[in-house]
């Protein structure tokens, strides 16, 4: 069986990309990476353009080999990826929306961001004028007696991000669930191409609000990764110490949100004031209520006084007095387990086709995560483990993350303890040849995957790719068969991403 590494001997390896290989090949080897992913014996980690190439990164889950390969597109096109592997399938069209690629043999054609309002087609590519007005989105067929379709968004009634579902039912049973975003399209490719790097650093950092750390720690280490920059000890145990903070703040407000979603909105006011002790302990200690800025190229911004890690053991000492007593409320609550158990279930074949990262893997026996697989620093000094399980039900997704508390409240306690003394940031400098770097880390979703390019003092590119890229699909897939009183019980259990995802 063949191995990413191989893939070196196929092609040309690009000088100065860290810390994997990147290798541009022909068409006959890029066709053979997709059997392989369509085969499942690699993973897709992510799928990206320029005005004159695709990229495509890869995991081999045997081995925790990662390899990346590109491909030369002089003709404006490549084969489809998508057409073998269907998780490639919003990928690749958001590099028909955003490049003008053409996928060879594509089985969707449609716009995925581009939705008509850009005034032109291809932004970062060809730059085609857009017709006017653009034509209506065409939402897949379902045939059937008695179904009828349910259009909900993309507006909301609550102050969440905008998205659009369209549900095929019968009865009350959802046959189809489709989805439309990019509604919040924000140009993220376009903005920081070019940018220099204290202002590509802040736009990271605001791809997803809620992922502000963990974006921040990815593109940092994609550029200290290219750059050959050394980062001090004490910044690498910091930027561990916010990312875990993140974890358990986002964790602990999605457990009483899911309840909330049952109508068990005494779990959403409880979990709420958890979470608001870490905010506010965040706050105290680094100026921030979620951390924004605090993880930058070279370390970090702000040092942790004592003042602030008496703030941290408070807030912690908060959660664990109140935590017990919550989880065995949801444990004991009949009428909350009727509608959380069996519910929403996610088949641990399917999680693994998507390469589905986070706590909606993990629910469905996916044991992958990048502080583990990757042990990258600090994380292999710390003690923790990975919680799994197979059920792949709305249960299992608020287990996984009741666990994953339980384990961030014990590496925040390690952390602290084992803090070392010294600086906490070196001044990063770009070499003047150009290099490439390519990060990936784990985030309170899953794990999320930055790769850049530094040339003449700047940012040339970068692309971000949020983990919610191969969750949203799996939430069409496990609504079927429910009813759709359901769904808003089963989309929260994912909290998908919408910014991450609409770039």
């Amino acid at each position: 069986m063949p191995s990413l590494i191989d893939l070196n001997l196929e092609g040309r390896q690009v000088a100065r990309h860290r810390p994997w290989s990147r290798t541009v090949v022909d068409s006959a080897v890029w066709s053979f990476a997709v059997k392989m992913l369509s085969e499942r014996q690699w993973q897709l980690l992510s799928l990206w353009g320029e005005p004159a190439a695709v990229h495509m990164a890869l995991f081999d889950p045997r081995t925790a080999e990662i390899g990346l390969i590109s491909l030369d597109c002089p003709h404006g096109s490549f084969p489809s990826v998508a057409a073998k592997h269907l998780p490639a399938l919003r990928l690749e069209r958001t590099i028909t929306d955003l490049f003008g690629l053409k996928p060879d043999g594509a089985i969707d054609d449609r716009p995925w961001l581009d939705h008509g309002q850009w005034g032109v087609h291809a932004p970062l590519g060809a730059r085609v004028q857009a017709e006017t007005p653009p034509p209506a989105y065409r939402f897949l067929p379902v045939h059937g007696e008695g179904a009828h379709q349910v259009a909900v968004g993309p507006v909301h009634a609550g102050i969440i991000e905008p998205g659009h579902f369209r549900f095929t039912v019968s009865g009350e049973t959802v046959v189809r669930l489709e989805q439309r975003l990019g509604y919040v399209h924000k140009g993220i490719d376009g903005l920081i191409a070019g940018a220099d790097l204290a202002s590509a650093a802040r736009l990271a950092g605001r791809v997803s609000g809620d992922s502000t750390v963990a974006y921040a720690l990815a593109f940092s280490r994609a550029v200290e990764a290219a750059a050959e920059i050394v980062v001090p000890a004490r910044a690498v145990w910091l930027r561990a110490l916010v990312a875990e903070l993140e974890r358990l703040a986002n964790h602990l407000g999605d457990i009483g949100a899911v309840c909330n979603d049952a109508a068990f909105a005494i779990m959403l006011a409880q979990f709420g004031v958890l979470r608001e002790h870490v905010l506010r302990a965040a706050d105290a200690a680094f100026g921030h209520r979620l951390m924004r800025d605090v993880v930058m190229p070279g370390g970090v911004a702000r040092d942790l006084d004592d003042n602030g890690k008496a703030a941290f053991r408070d807030a912690l000492a908060a959660v664990r007095a109140k935590l017990p007593a919550l989880i065995e409320l949801y444990d004991s609550t009949a009428s909350l387990q009727d509608r959380t158990v069996s519910t929403g279930i996610l088949r641990p074949a399917l999680a693994d086709q998507y390469a589905a990262g986070g706590f909606v893997g993990r629910a469905s026996g996916r044991g992958f995560d990048a502080r583990r697989t990757l042990a990258y620093a600090p994380y292999h000094q710390l003690r923790f483990d990975v919680p799994v399980l197979t059920e792949g039900d709305v249960d299992a997704r608020i287990w996984i993350r009741i666990r994953e508390v339980e384990q961030s409240l014990s590496l925040v306690d390690q952390i602290l303890d084992r803090l070392p003394r010294g600086e906490i940031r070196v001044a990063p400098e770009l070499p003047d040849q150009a290099c490439e770097g390519l990060a990936l880390i784990e985030g309170f979703r899953g794990d999320i995957l930055v790769w850049l390019r530094l040339q003449d003092g700047v940012v040339a590119r970068c692309h971000l790719r949020d983990p919610s890229w191969f969750q949203w699909p799996l939430l069409e897939a496990v609504i079927e068969g429910n009813i759709i009183a359901d769904f808003p019980l089963c989309n929260k259990s994912f909290n998908c991403s919408y910014s991450g995802v609409d770039l």
